[in-house]
């Protein structure tokens, strides 16, 4: 198996990245600015940068020391679908999430970090159909008692897709977990096991959901704007 690596400029967040889902930016700081005025040269096809999660702390201005301690080590790509300048220099972006990657070095010398990154694959696993119907079953429980603590009007949900990766990534996604659990998810080495984790954690969650009916309501394939 050949490796794969790349050097990519990196975006990190208090946020966990999944390939194949929306991610909206909004852009002020001056160092993302630079970023995105350095991809926007680019052609469309090299408008990426990676998405990591930090591991303490909302600002990359609160890394002191080596940046491999303060993010975690696998994230995601993003490619830029849209780009929007506003007259006082800000942007609003629209990106997609594409590849995981592992960091290999983090370079903090420049207006913002860049990595060397490792490409990682996205092997499907054994029983992964298995799986996939019974995260797909929790999934929709998870739902109905989401659905019932928030006093909301049952709906039917959109039709979840047969492919065990993508399936994996939508539901991870899409379901209230803390960061921890996100960013294990993401780092599962294969769906089989993303999926086994997720349908631990679907019934956990619609077990506590009988107890504190209180937790926030997600929409499934609905993400916030994240700021910068």
């Amino acid at each position: 198996m050949v490796t794969v690596t790349d050097r990519l400029p990196l975006f990190p967040l208090n946020s966990v990245l999944y390939p194949g889902l929306v991610l909206p930016l909004h852009i002020f700081e001056e160092r993302y600015r630079t970023l995105v005025r350095d991809l926007e040269v680019l052609p469309q096809a090299e408008q990426r940068f990676g998405v990591v999660a930090l591991r303490t702390g909302r600002e990359v201005g609160d890394i002191q020391g080596d940046p491999l301690e303060v993010l975690h080590p696998v994230g995601c790509t993003a490619e830029i679908a849209t780009i929007k300048t506003h007259e006082d220099g800000r942007y609003d972006l629209v990106a997609t999430g594409a590849t995981r990657f592992r960091l290999v070095s983090v370079d903090d010398s420049g207006p913002y970090l860049y990595a060397e990154v490792e490409y990682l694959e996205d092997p499907v696993g054994e029983r992964a159909d298995v799986l996939g119907l019974a995260a797909t079953r929790a999934f929709a429980e998870y739902q109905r008692r989401l659905l019932s603590a928030q006093q909301r009007t049952p709906m039917s949900l959109p039709e979840l897709p047969d492919d065990p990766v993508v399936l994996s990534y939508l539901v991870a996604a899409a379901v209230v977990l803390d960061p921890h659990d996100k960013q294990r998810l993401l780092e599962a080495e294969d769906a089989t096991a993303r999926l086994t984790a997720e349908v631990e954690l679907l019934r956990r969650e619609a077990a506590l959901l009988d107890r504190l009916p209180s937790l926030p309501a997600v929409e499934l394939l609905r993400q916030s704007i994240e700021p910068n």
